[in-house]
């Protein structure tokens, strides 16, 4: 695999950069696939795309702009620029096709003695009390201090 940063690897524009950092998007995973919702949209439903995943790069995107122009769309480029998503689609990717995933996540695992002082204690960079109750910011999710509440 190349070792350049995948957004190395995807020809681009300013425009598709800018709206990539900028816009609001919402991401989840589906058969090692990223699904993008742009939120930015009053019907975000609507702007819903699949970006195809391959060896970390996002490749294909099934929206119109990926169609109809050459640079990689800023859905694309949104995914490329999210380290821990497009990570987390090739994670993905390789349990699937029946490989072991080394060193899941802590959101992943149970937590061990070792880590229950970590999981008792916010991050820095926590920002749980600024989402409505019961989500948790992404860097309390990601070391495992708290869950989605279902």
């Amino acid at each position: 695999m190349n070792s350049a940063h995948p957004l190395d690897r995807l020809e681009t524009t300013d425009r598709s950069l800018h709206r990539a950092q900028t816009e609001q998007f919402a991401f989840r995973l589906e058969a090692g696939d990223v699904i993008v919702r742009n939120l930015t949209y009053k019907e975000p439903s609507e702007h819903e795309y699949r970006i195809t995943i391959e060896e970390g790069v996002p490749v294909d995107c099934t929206c119109p702009a990926e169609e109809h122009y050459a640079p990689a769309c800023k859905h694309r480029v949104a995914v490329a620029i999210r380290d821990a998503v497009r990570e987390a689609a090739v994670r993905m990717q390789v349990a699937a096709d029946g490989g072991e995933v080394a060193d899941p996540p802590a959101a992943e695992r149970e937590p061990d003695d070792e880590d229950v002082a970590s999981v008792t204690e916010p991050s820095e960079d926590c920002d749980c009390t600024n989402l409505p109750e019961g989500v948790p910011c992404w860097p309390c999710f990601r070391d495992g201090r708290a869950t989605f509440d279902e």
